[in-house]
Parts: structure tokens; C-alpha cells; sequence
């Protein structure tokens, strides 16, 4: 189980990404991470998943690393999705029953913010998975 967690794990490697300076990836992040945020509509994440998809491929870190960065944070993906499903509200329900209902609006939040989450981890994943530990103190220490 703990294997499959690769989440602030490095990877060594020689691809362009692994050989970039830390400190512009670390720059880089906060810039990912402020296009993230200020996203409003599935295009501005769309971008930022191209993106993050383009530096993968320069990397040469395979799906399966991208996949196993998501895992631990499912549960919280899927906490924050009900959250947005059953609290958001709209003009009239897709289903209904008893205390609970679903509107389309919940729907699409919850599309998006799972959208967001994973595009944040796999995006801040790969700082990690490009990056060793003393590479990135050295870069925050400078």
C-alpha cells in the first residue's frame, strides 16, 4: 500500500524538465498554482492540464506515476465532491429525495472542483518527481 503512494517522491532522471534550475520550477508551481485558482471556467483548467500534460511528456514520468500521485487524495476528492453536490444550490433539482437534493449547478461544481484537485496534484506532483529534496531546500534556501 504505502509503495503505491508516490506523492514527494523524486525520480531521477536526465529529460529537460529533471535538469531545469529549482528555482524556476518552484516559480513555475506558483504560477501554475495561481492560474489553478483563479479558473473560472473548465477552459482556464484545460490549459493548465495541456500544460502540465506537455511537461510530463518532456519528463518521461509514465501515466502510472500520475495516477498513483492521485490516490491518497481521494478521499478528500470525493468528500469535497458530495460537499458541492448536496450544498449548492440551483432553481430546480435533478433528484430530490427526503432532505437531499441535487441541483445541476452542484453538479458542475463538483465536476469542477474535482477537476481542480486533480489538476493541482498532478501538477504539484511533478515538482516533486522532477526535483530531490536537497534540490528544492538549495532553491528555497537561495
Amino acid at each position: 500500500m504505502i509503495k503505491d503512494i508516490t506523492i514527494g517522491q523524486y525520480f531521477p532522471g536526465r529529460s529537460v524538465i529533471h535538469r531545469l534550475d529549482s528555482r524556476v520550477k518552484i516559480i513555475l508551481d506558483i504560477l501554475y498554482l495561481v492560474v489553478i485558482f483563479t479558473a473560472q471556467k473548465y477552459t482556464g483548467l484545460l490549459v493548465s492540464m495541456l500544460f502540465i500534460a506537455f511537461c510530463y511528456i518532456l519528463s518521461g514520468i509514465k501515466l502510472n506515476m500520475i495516477l498513483k500521485s492521485i490516490k491518497p487524495i481521494l478521499p478528500i476528492m470525493i468528500f469535497t465532491a458530495i460537499l458541492n453536490l448536496f450544498f449548492i444550490r440551483g432553481e430546480a433539482p435533478l433528484f430530490q429525495w427526503w432532505i437531499f437534493s441535487i441541483y445541476p449547478e452542484g453538479v458542475r461544481m463538483a465536476t469542477f472542483m474535482l477537476l481542480r484537485i486533480i489538476t493541482l496534484i498532478v501538477g504539484m506532483s511533478l515538482l516533486t518527481y522532477t526535483t530531490s529534496p536537497i534540490m528544492l531546500t538549495d532553491a528555497i534556501e537561495r
